[in-house]
């Protein structure tokens, strides 16, 4: 009895961990790495600079970029796309994850 109570509370806690939302220190680490690598071309808030416009960087507010799958944005990001460059050979593939993440709280 006691070990299907122990296997019941850690599969409920490995599911409430897995249902929360980005943590903070880890969306800072996505925000740090947006200002570094993203906001000089899609700006801070993410509609773009006047550099990415001319470059034909998205605004991620647009109704295209609201309609990309993660795994769109994902591969946008790791093999890039007409002038943006490719980050698969220099980010990890969870900094790209957090990336996309971060992307979406840009367009609440």
């Amino acid at each position: 009895m006691k070990s299907i109570s122990v296997a019941s509370t850690i599969a409920t806690a490995l599911a409430v961990i897995l249902t929360l939302p980005v943590s903070a220190p880890a969306q800072n680490a996505s925000e740090t790495l947006y200002k570094g690598k993203c906001s000089a071309c899609h700006g801070a808030d993410g509609t773009g600079t006047a550099m990415g416009k001319k470059l034909g960087a998205l605004d991620f507010h647009s109704a295209e970029v609201r309609k990309m799958s993660d795994a769109a944005l994902v591969d946008t990001i790791t093999n890039g796309r007409d002038k943006m460059p490719a980050f698969g050979k220099s980010l990890k593939a969870e900094d790209i994850q957090g990336l996309v993440a971060f992307i979406r709280t840009l367009q609440k």
